[in-house]
């Protein structure tokens, strides 16, 4: 699976004005279920990953990857995005705060692992986040990131 079989378009949103992590959570996971790919139970499921292992799903400065567990509701692989208005202290001693945050539902343990390698190496590239973090509304969000994504194959 590619990353861009992975990413859900309709569950790219920019700039959303969101305040705590929770919501940042419960946002994530509404998406991804409004487009079928997980069932509504699995936003519960991703905050209490993150209640009981912390903040190590921030995975570099102002990058988030939540996730749960495939048997917690998840339908078909799929990743999220949301850009944020105002980065979210996640509670990161280093990483925070956060801006973009990717939710990832993950149907095994090895079909989505080329897509998170792809994923990694574009949020290696300064350009890539620029896209990301540059972006003014949720359509040129969708526009600008698959764009880059189909480059960069």
């Amino acid at each position: 699976m590619q990353l861009n079989e992975l990413l859900i378009r309709e569950a790219v949103q920019a700039r959303l004005d969101l305040r705590t992590r929770d919501e940042v959570i419960q946002m994530s996971g509404k998406m991804l279920a409004a487009a079928g790919a997980v069932e509504p139970r699995y936003a519960d499921a991703m905050k209490k990953v993150m209640d009981d292992l912390g903040p190590y799903c921030v995975i570099a400065p102002g990058i988030a990857l939540l996730h749960a567990r495939p048997e917690d509701g998840v339908i078909r692989s799929c990743l999220s995005l949301i850009t944020l208005q105002k980065p979210i202290e996640f509670g990161h001693s280093s990483n925070d705060p956060v801006d973009l945050a990717f939710a990832l539902g993950a149907l095994d343990k090895k079909s989505h692992i080329s897509a998170l390698a792809e994923l990694a190496g574009f949020l290696s590239n300064a350009d890539f986040l620029r896209v990301l973090r540059g972006s003014a509304d949720t359509p040129a969000l969708q526009t600008s990131l698959f764009s880059f994504i189909e480059k960069g194959k």
